[in-house]
């Protein structure tokens, strides 16, 4: 079986999570690079061997995004996996956009794959506004919890 090849768009913080969560140890799957854009000098950086687990004797490069498209096709890449977290929609449709023009999926990971279970109740606390900042309750109802890319389009 051939595993499937995998870019992680991310900014060292989520991106490194999900994959320590859902690829690490996952021999479906191979994690071929990480993209950096949000801290500086990252980027021409390795995530350690000793984090990427014994599937990554070389661990795993981190490269600039710009260079998106020359990687997916230099390493025939299957899936990006979007991993930032509180960029503009704008933001994510466009690497979606880019991902899907060079011939790949484009994936964005749920909460219930990624969350780590805890072992003590994890209880949420919201405070609601006095007032919507676009009329009533209807519209509180209409902004997804979580925040994120998804309420700032709606937003």
């Amino acid at each position: 079986m051939q595993k499937e090849r995998i870019v992680i768009l991310g900014a060292a913080g989520r991106d490194f999570h999900n994959f320590n969560v859902l690829y690490r140890h996952n021999p479906k799957y191979e994690v071929v690079a990480f993209t950096a854009t949000q801290i500086p000098h990252i980027e021409g950086r390795t995530y350690p061997a000793v984090l990427a687990g014994e599937g990554y004797p070389g661990g795993i490069p981190i490269v600039p995004e710009t260079e998106l498209p020359a990687l997916f096709q230099r390493e025939k890449i299957d899936t990006g996996v979007f991993s930032y977290s509180d960029v503009p929609y704008e933001y994510v449709m466009q690497r979606a956009a880019l991902v899907n023009a060079l011939g790949a999926d484009f994936v964005l990971l749920g909460a219930d794959r990624t969350m780590l279970p805890s072992v003590k109740p994890v209880h949420r606390q919201r405070k609601e506004p006095d007032h919507a900042p676009h009329g009533g309750p209807a519209a509180r109802a209409r902004i997804p919890r979580g925040g994120g890319a998804a309420s700032h389009a709606l937003r």
